[in-house]
């Protein structure tokens, strides 16, 4: 039956053509997306081409970026302070166009802490404890992981200490009673790491973009254990105007007293939006290409039974849900292929065609991208043994099109436009999570576009819900054409 349902496939010129169809409307959008994009940046040396993205120990694109008051420290020790106060300021969208309109506040991931790292060399490794805007204590260490801690908002005292590469975070209510937040391993710290206070802010998130934002922190009964000399103020990673000489939006320090005063803007973390354009970029055009397989997929059930029942030419008849699988098997399969020549030619010819145009790339292992271009693969498969059961359970070869196109294909478009990016949790478009090629990091804010990168669902766990709607459908499908058989009822 393979053979046979395969020879029937080539047999019509016009299913090769449209799978021809999708691999072009795939890679020649991509393509145009990768020829067009253009990245510049003002640095110190003027405006110009972007620099490389920062990478952090695990070869992640991070962000670096904070206000720093430190003092060196050698073998064990620790820091106590309480974050007392937290204030800050945000630009929104400005009421009168060209007038910059700064409010007071905080955002989410606004941070402010204690902090121990290597040194302060950009994507060294480090350990934190913080308080936040709106998500309370947090431990974080070289920028991905993150570990809750208390719902806290107010004042709120924390401690970090170090036992050799061991860094500890706690955090308490009255600076009595305490309770561990997380222990991590900073493998090979040398003997002197900085220890000291820190705050940053992440930008103000507005419909496409992300504006200035920064953090002010009030830290009071600070007690250092293993240091005991001045305090330094350095801000980490601020970047220069054109003139090469004036910081953009400088962080400070002041002491008062007891207190330090602490502000700061930019992030330690991941860098999802800022760490440069994404590999899965190229594949842009990936939902457009997959309406001519739908096509496919249903006009090959279609199609034969404007001929008669399915199962007809054979000698002896097949037992029609098993001739079903066997279809869905043979269109799964040229979907598969289809996808993979897309994905295959797309993403790393799109990939070189934004290197040659000087744009930073994000970061990229090499399993990574097999699993882009493999998985769009398989969620092109996916997306066509969907179809196939629709054509039956429906019996209109338009109507099923329709439907696969609007549960496919329709809420990648509006989450590409940001909107009801929901969708993509719970209809079979969740599967595009599977391009992905930066992880969406729980402890950063970003924009919910695909365009930014933003997938709701894991890679695997977004293709295991197309998977599911598409066995569901085919397995009704087989139910019901196996019920329906003697009656024979044809698809038109």
């Amino acid at each position: 039956m393979l053979r046979a349902e395969w020879a029937r496939f080539r047999a019509v010129c016009g299913w090769g053509l449209a799978m021809a169809a999708s691999v072009l409307v795939t890679v020649s959008l991509g393509l145009l997306i990768a020829g067009g994009a253009r990245s510049t940046c003002v640095t110190g040396k003027g405006e110009g081409p972007c620099p490389a993205p920062l990478v952090g120990p695990d070869g992640t694109a991070v962000r670096d970026k904070y206000f720093f008051v430190h003092q060196p420290l050698t073998g064990n020790g620790g820091i106590t302070a309480r974050v007392s106060d937290m204030t800050g300021q945000m630009r929104v969208p400005d009421a009168v166009p060209g007038a910059r309109n700064v409010k007071e506040g905080v955002v989410p991931w606004a941070k402010a802490g204690l902090l121990v790292r290597q040194s302060l060399k950009q994507g060294t490794p480090y350990a934190a404890v913080m308080l936040t805007g709106d998500h309370g204590v947090r431990m974080q260490h070289n920028f991905t992981h993150d570990v809750p801690g208390g719902p806290h908002n107010g004042p709120q005292w924390l401690r970090l200490t170090r036992s050799g590469d061991t860094i500890t975070g706690y955090e308490s209510d009255d600076g009595k009673t305490w309770t561990e937040v997380s222990t991590v391993e900073l493998t090979g710290l040398p003997e002197t790491v900085e220890i000291g206070l820190f705050a940053t802010s992440p930008g103000a998130l507005w419909a496409t973009a992300s504006a200035f934002a920064q953090v002010t922190a009030t830290f009071d009964q600070i007690v250092l254990r293993g240091a005991n000399g001045s305090w330094r103020h350095d801000d980490v990673g601020v970047t220069l105007e054109s003139d090469g000489r004036t910081p953009h939006h400088p962080g400070r320090a002041v002491e008062s007293g007891d207190r330090l005063i602490v502000t700061g803007g930019g992030d330690i973390g991941p860098a999802t939006a800022e760490g440069g354009l994404r590999a899965d970029l190229t594949l842009i055009g990936g939902a457009l290409g997959l309406i001519p397989v739908l096509a496919v997929a249903v006009t090959f059930l279609t199609a034969e039974h404007r001929r008669g029942p399915i199962g007809a030419g054979f000698p002896v008849a097949p037992h029609p849900a098993r001739l079903l699988a066997v279809k869905a098997a043979v269109i799964g399969a040229v979907a598969f292929v289809t996808g993979l020549v897309a994905s295959g030619a797309v993403v790393p010819v799109g990939m070189a065609v934004l290197r040659a145009n000087q744009n930073p790339i994000q970061p990229i292992t090499l399993a990574t991208e097999l699993r882009v271009i493999v998985g769009y693969a398989a969620l092109t498969a996916a997306a066509a043994v969907l179809a196939v059961g629709f054509a039956v359970l429906v019996k209109r070869g338009m109507v099923a099109i329709g439907l696969a196109v609007a549960l496919v294909v329709v809420p990648s478009l509006l989450a590409t436009a940001g909107l009801v990016p929901w969708l993509l949790m719970i209809t079979p478009a969740a599967g595009f999570a599977i391009t992905q090629s930066v992880p969406t990091f729980a402890h950063v804010d970003v924009n919910q576009s695909l365009l930014g990168g933003y997938h709701p669902l894991p890679p695997w766990a977004g293709l295991a819900v197309t998977c599911g709607y598409a066995a569901l459908a085919l397995g009704a499908a087989i139910a019901v054409h196996g019920r329906g058989a003697s009656r024979q009822v044809p698809l038109a």
